[in-house]
């Protein structure tokens, strides 16, 4: 399996999951997990192309993407541990950004799955950029 076939799989788990989380069980998301969504379900398109076509080129648009929303998830994850305690966007009052709506095994929380999620495609993309780099060598 090659490393952008692993990222599509991931994107694809991401966003089912994230569809699961809202439209299934229910939990509404939040203003971050919004934003993390806008950069996560074009990965899906971007990654599939890649695979459909060979196209290599697909890096300049998902890096961008992927970079934004692991920065969001870092942000996040810093606002849900209370770390940083003043939001820099609104958070409704339905649905705030802190709120602890599912916590698997006492620690695994959705602001976390979605940070992991976004970093292990950073790292996808900077093995590939490596792989990449020592063929052209």
């Amino acid at each position: 399996m090659t490393l952008v076939q692993m990222s599509f799989l991931i994107t694809l788990a991401g966003t089912a999951g994230s569809l699961v989380f809202s439209e299934v069980l229910g939990y509404p998301p939040c203003t971050l997990c919004w934003y993390q969504r806008i950069c996560l379900y074009p990965l899906i398109v971007i990654y599939g192309a890649a695979i459909w076509t060979g196209d290599a080129g697909y890096k300049k648009y998902a890096y961008p993407l992927v970079a934004i929303g692991f920065l969001l998830g870092v942000y996040h994850n810093l606002l849900y541990y209370g770390i940083v305690t003043q939001p820099l966007v609104a958070c409704t009052k339905e649905v705030s950004c802190s709120a602890k709506q599912l916590e698997l095994f006492g620690f695994i929380t959705i602001p976390l799955l979605a940070l992991a999620s976004f970093a292990v495609l950073l790292v996808l993309m900077w093995l590939d950029k490596a792989a990449s780099s020592r063929q052209t060598h």
